[in-house]
């Protein structure tokens, strides 16, 4: 087997070889502004024994074509866009309308079923936005929550406070507890504490729903390494979670992808 998987964000995109035991070398790069030459040269690259291209992808229209102009360009098979669907890669999506998860969390699941050996998982994306899903031990999802990611809540309170504002100019952000000792501080580690604190409360009602057996928290996101210090419950953190994901779907029987 010799699959590429990609994971395309917002502004971000990261990608590996999966040869049906282990990722490969991974790679990450802001893809603003590319186009089809610049997924054939950079992520494609040599198309020598490729057989499949898995895509787990919240970037929009715009952005999947320029993937499968890319595709087209290196002579490969087209890429298959990963959607969120009821069953698949051992988990059960608990969304009353399972297409309205979005793909990244989708697939994360799945990454996080696999590596969690029968624990029961939540799954904390920390993006612009914080995600939390749980996965019990059997596979199934059972629901999510979603909130500002603390950069977000920041950004919120200095755009639409005018006092705060101004007493958080040129302060120090930099804070070893909850207690600020500046305006600036004060926002970042509330914002950060915040986060944290809901996560162990999602673990709490985790817990009641599993009959006493609390979670694994898994982190992932260019965010989770400012709050996994504060959380108090039992976590780790997958950067590659999607990755992991997808590889886990390459082993599955493939669906056709959407026209883009």
């Amino acid at each position: 087997m010799n699959v590429l998987l990609i994971d395309i964000g917002n502004t971000r995109i990261k990608w590996a070889r999966f040869d049906g035991q282990c990722l490969g070398r991974q790679h990450a790069a802001v893809h603003s502004g590319w186009g089809g030459e610049d997924y054939a040269r950079r992520v494609i690259g040599s198309a020598r024994g490729l057989e499949r291209i898995l895509v787990a992808s919240v970037a929009g229209s715009r952005v999947d074509r320029s993937l499968a102009l890319g595709a087209r360009r290196a002579r490969v098979a087209a890429p298959e866009f990963v959607a969120s669907r009821r069953r698949a890669g051992g988990i059960t999506v608990g969304y009353v309308e399972p297409w309205r998860l979005g793909v990244d969390r989708f697939v994360a699941t799945i990454g996080a079923h696999q590596l969690s050996k029968g624990r029961p998982v939540c799954v904390v994306g920390v993006g612009t936005a914080m995600t939390i899903d749980l996965v019990g031990a059997d596979g199934r999802h059972r629901g999510g929550a979603i909130i500002p990611a603390p950069s977000l809540m920041v950004d919120t309170l200095l755009e639409n406070t005018d006092g705060i504002r101004r007493r958080a100019q040129r302060g120090s952000g930099v804070g070893t507890s909850l207690f600020g000792r500046s305006t600036q501080a004060a926002i970042v580690q509330g914002s950060r504490y915040a986060a944290a604190a809901l996560i162990d409360r999602a673990v709490g009602e985790a817990r009641a729903l599993g009959r006493g057996r609390a979670p694994l928290v898994m982190l992932t996101g260019g965010g989770a390494p400012a709050i996994q210090s504060l959380i108090q419950s039992d976590c780790t953190s997958v950067p590659d979670l999607v990755l992991q994901g997808l590889a886990v779907l390459s082993e599955e029987p493939s669906h056709p992808a959407p026209a883009v």
